[in-house]
């Protein structure tokens, strides 16, 4: 009886895939095809006080946040596990953490973007560069030349020159 059960699990979890892929070609597939689409999202209050409750600060060079102001650094609409997975990259480095970029508008778009609730940017302080690139694996460079590592829960850490542009695609084992 459970074998039946599993087979169908298996059976509709490789249709869902197959579906996402022939609906989104070139995108990840990250457990099922609607996870990327069945983020909690937050408001920009619930980030900022689960950013303070671990210490990590937040930057705009505008002194606003507007999401539809590309100058504004703005936690509107983030994923709750991005949030999370800020706090976990706090707890686990020891590192200071200031956010410089969010959910506004200006940049990249796609699935996992930070528009979307997947990304955040960071100051580029040598404690969490140090951090990053010694408990995380160094994958190559992404199309536009940025090097990047990915942590063991998956998320991926660019280098953006001044910057780490991290994708969060779930909490980074919080």
């Amino acid at each position: 009886m459970k074998t039946t059960k599993v087979t169908r699990f298996t059976k509709a979890r490789a249709a869902l895939t197959a579906l996402a892929l022939v609906v989104a070609p070139g995108v990840a597939v990250m457990g099922t095809a609607t996870d990327a689409f069945a983020a909690t999202k937050i408001s920009h209050a619930t980030a900022t006080q689960m950013f303070r409750d671990v210490g990590i600060t937040w930057s705009s060079s505008g002194n606003c946040s507007n999401r539809n102001v590309s100058t504004c650094t703005s936690f509107e609409q983030l994923n709750l596990d991005t949030a999370k997975g800020a706090q976990t990259l706090k707890k686990a480095s020891g590192c200071a953490l200031n956010i410089t970029g969010g959910t506004e508008t200006g940049h990249a778009s796609g699935t996992y973007s930070h528009w979307n609730g997947y990304k955040l940017d960071y100051s580029k302080y040598s404690c969490v560069s140090n951090y990053i690139k010694t408990y995380f694996s160094y994958i190559g460079l992404r199309g536009d030349g940025a090097p990047q590592w990915r942590s063991g829960s998956g998320n991926i850490y660019a280098e953006e020159g001044n910057h780490w542009d991290v994708t969060y695609y779930n909490c980074g084992g919080c």
